[in-house]
């Protein structure tokens, strides 16, 4: 069974398959080929509130790395082409917690469906 990864910040980006990069904090654990399902939210659901399947979507690459090595390409890749590299890494960390030094994992992907 496919594991369910959130995208609550970049819902849009994920229904308009204009985002194919994630960094996450943790989720060093997939591999190239690995089936995911991007969801709206996975945890912290209210009672009776159910998973908004959005997609699957297929692993292509996996790597650590530091949060600043972002680039303004890798910002439109994460769905955000209108942000530099350094704006995304700001607006990562605002949201996430930690510094733009912190090691990520950094997650490349394609649409399945």
């Amino acid at each position: 069974m496919a594991r369910n990864m959130s995208f609550a910040l970049t819902t849009k980006q994920i229904r308009e398959r204009t985002k194919t990069v994630t960094r996450r904090l943790k989720w060093m654990n997939l591999r190239a080929g690995d089936i995911v399902n991007a969801v709206v939210k996975a945890m912290g659901l209210r009672p009776g509130e159910k998973i908004q399947k959005l997609g699957e979507i297929r692993i292509v690459s996996v790597r650590r790395e530091a949060l600043s090595l972002c680039d303004d390409a890798d910002a439109a890749r994460e769905g955000f082409p209108e942000k530099t590299g350094k704006e995304f890494v700001d607006l990562f960390c605002k949201h996430m917690g930690g510094g733009p030094e912190q090691i990520v994992t950094r997650i490349e992907f394609e649409y399945v469906d």
